[in-house]
């Protein structure tokens, strides 16, 4: 599902259960040893993904431990991402990229009271515009949640909902604008990105690669 929003340069797994043979290194354990059934499933399933992905660039598995404010630790060279919600887990990785970000949720309306906290005005009046046939309040969610990821790994900083602008299309593309200034890559101020989305299957997932190609005028989408 999600290799469909993803370039062929990216390496992709996902998973719609948590199959038995999903096993975590001893590191791993240690970090959810106190978690409660639904986190040590989560957890296993995205980590089970996230091996099989690297092993299709080719790398070997190894522990991936939660960093920084959760972020996954990848080996060196690799950019990727993880992401997981009810019946659904996945892992995109790359050796070719800066930076990727990824987020997967129920293709289901926000919870009351969340639009409020996670839009800008103008982002809640552009939905309102957007028609039918998408629960488009829980896809800018899930936009802003794959921006933060792509956004992290650059900065280390915290990207609040309100810093970045993001435009949602109906033809499975969104961009975000950063209402803050924006990571320094390659010598160039980055100043937001460009992603694609789809429902299907009672899901919404979203995705945002960017490559050094990127940056000198080219498509920060795949």
């Amino acid at each position: 599902m999600i290799e469909k929003i993803l370039p062929p340069w990216v390496a992709a797994e996902e998973a719609f259960g948590d199959p038995p043979d999903a096993t975590l290194f001893p590191e791993e354990e240690a970090v959810i040893a106190r978690a409660v059934d639904k986190r040590r499933r989560e957890f296993t399933t995205a980590r089970h993904c996230a091996r099989r992905a690297l092993d299709r660039l080719g790398l070997p598995a190894v522990p991936i431990l939660p960093g920084e404010r959760g972020a996954p630790g990848w080996p060196p060279g690799v950019a990727g991402a993880i992401t997981h919600c009810a019946g659904y887990r996945a892992a995109a990785v790359s050796l070719d990229a800066l930076t990727v970000g990824i987020d997967a949720e129920p293709h289901e309306p926000l919870p009351d009271g969340v639009l409020p906290a996670i839009a800008l005005d103008r982002e809640r009046a552009a939905l309102a515009r957007l028609g039918p046939g998408v629960h488009w309040d829980r896809l800018l969610f899930c936009a802003k949640e794959a921006v933060y990821k792509a956004w992290f790994p650059l900065t280390r900083r915290w990207l609040d909902f309100d810093e970045a602008h993001v435009t949602l299309t109906r033809t499975g593309t969104f961009t975000a604008r950063f209402l803050v200034p924006g990571p320094q890559v390659l010598g160039r101020e980055l100043t937001g990105f460009a992603g694609r989305w789809l429902a299907a299957d009672g899901l919404l997932v979203t995705a945002i690669t960017v490559r050094p190609a990127d940056l000198y005028g080219r498509s920060t989408s795949g």
